[in-house]
């Protein structure tokens, strides 16, 4: 499979048709077909639905779709890769890429990132935001250097640092909420509530052990995973979202108030980077500099 025709494919992807993808690509429309057909031919499986006579339009079988997602981290990875090759030995330039949940803990990165570029102002940073699976995937497909993740890492695969800081579990509501009113909120407070929960929690997690109640018996109206799309379904009043705290604002000026959980709970934070990684100049500075700052 060659680089060359991921690029066509997913030109007819973006286009939705076989002729406007040849016009972009500058080829002719049965060249573009012939490199698709033996594409389809090579991976034994059909990519394309090509429309009717009087449609052009073509849609992407299952298989189609999965071949875009990834012929996308391919040629993504293509262009890092080669972009690390071209940067010059003597001077520290390239790109870092971070990928990490919601946190503030993003502060301690992003003060070893400036320190850094005073230093090589040639280095860029590059941010993925999601949750614990989308990190870990872009991880170990090599799109990203670095991931921060909450809990125990999975030290069979990765190595990692446990970061000083803690992200602290609370109740993320309306400054005019019933429950506003208390200083720190208890389980019993949120067995009767609608509640506005993390996509990553299982029956067994950590939220649903300290609610002490099944999630089948809680009544949660919302999942988020990210958590300021979900804060504005907290401002109009859809329920309480059980999140971290220094995510949203939360100051005087804001709609909302955060409240930490009784009895509290925290979670420990660990940057992690693949075993036996061989890390970019930029990347190895990026590191180096953490340490240095004694973050660990």
């Amino acid at each position: 499979m060659e680089i060359r025709v991921l690029q066509y494919f997913l030109a007819i992807a973006r286009e939705q048709s076989i002729v406007r993808a040849a016009q972009s690509l500058h080829l002719s429309q049965p060249t573009l077909s012939t490199q698709i057909k033996n594409m389809e031919k090579e991976l034994g499986k059909q990519l394309l639905i090509r429309g009717t006579k009087g449609s052009r339009k073509v849609t992407l079988t299952e298989e189609g779709m999965i071949l875009r997602k990834r012929a996308e981290e391919i040629l993504e990875l293509v262009k890092k890769t080669e972009k690390e090759i071209a940067m010059s030995d003597s001077i520290v330039i390239g790109d870092v890429y971070i990928g990490a949940g919601e946190t503030d803990g993003m502060r301690l990165l992003a003060r070893a990132a400036g320190k850094l570029r005073a230093e090589h102002p040639g280095i860029h940073y590059h941010i993925s935001s999601g949750n614990a699976a989308f990190v870990q995937e872009r991880l170990d497909n090599g799109l990203i250097d670095f991931g921060i993740v909450f809990g125990a890492p999975d030290l069979k695969k990765y190595e990692a640092f446990k970061l000083p800081d803690q992200d602290v579990w609370g109740v993320l509501m309306p400054k005019d909420a019933p429950l506003a009113k208390k200083d720190a909120i208890a389980p019993e407070d949120l067995w009767d509530k609608p509640l506005i929960l993390s996509q990553q929690e299982s029956p067994n997690g950590k939220i649903t052990q300290w609610l002490k109640r099944s999630l089948s018996s809680l009544n949660v109206t919302v999942t988020y995973n990210l958590l300021f799309n979900a804060s504005l379904f907290v401002e109009e009043g859809l329920g309480y979202a059980i999140a971290f705290d220094r995510i949203i604002n939360a100051s005087e000026n804001s709609r909302l108030t955060f409240r930490p959980l009784s009895p509290g709970l925290t979670d420990e934070m660990s940057i992690i980077w693949k075993k036996h990684q061989t890390f970019t100049k930029p990347a190895e500075k990026f590191l180096q500099t953490l340490m240095e700052q004694n973050l660990f």
